[in-house]
């Protein structure tokens, strides 16, 4: 998809850097992922845990083989993510110092084991690091009762505010 279909950061001067917006989408504990429309006519967003992955350009994350997130994916897989990273109140001057990164991307479900066991070992390896081994054990019992997605990340923007 060509970038110019997606919306230009308004304020130029707060652009993040290439390398932030990667240790931003690296680092960060979750995001929020922004779905379509529900059958109920209302647009979802969930705070999820993912893991972004460089060599693939893409971001993973697993769920339940049912369920709301779901339902809105086979609906439409186009999603917006956002991650927010250091934040500071600036009450004094009604502001916020912040820095975000935003995705724009196609979701598709993993499609063999092999995709679904490294998307989910890389998840175990960002949350859970000290605990591998079990991880793997984790992995094996809860194959066949999630699903694990992959985010194909068509356009990304990161914009802070630091003064």
């Amino acid at each position: 998809m060509s970038e110019t279909n997606f919306y230009k950061i308004r304020r130029q001067d707060r652009i993040l850097d290439d390398k932030r917006v990667l240790e931003l989408l690296r680092d960060a504990e979750y995001g929020f992922l922004s779905l379509g429309e529900s059958r109920n006519g209302y647009t979802y967003g969930i705070p999820i845990n993912f893991v972004y992955c460089l060599t693939k350009n893409a971001l993973y994350f697993h769920c339940a083989l049912d369920g709301h997130k779901l339902d809105n994916l086979k609906r439409n897989n186009r999603i917006a993510f956002c991650v927010v990273g250091r934040t500071e109140l600036l009450s004094e001057k009604f502001s916020t110092l912040y820095e975000s990164v935003m995705v724009f991307g196609q979701v598709e479900i993993a499609q063999t084991d092999e995709e679904k066991r490294f998307a989910l070992r890389n998840l175990i390896a960002k949350y859970s690091p000290h605990h591998l081994e079990a991880g793997e054990k984790y992995i094996e019992s809860a194959i066949n009762k999630t699903l694990t997605f992959k985010i194909n990340i068509d356009y990304v923007t990161g914009k802070a505010r630091r003064n």
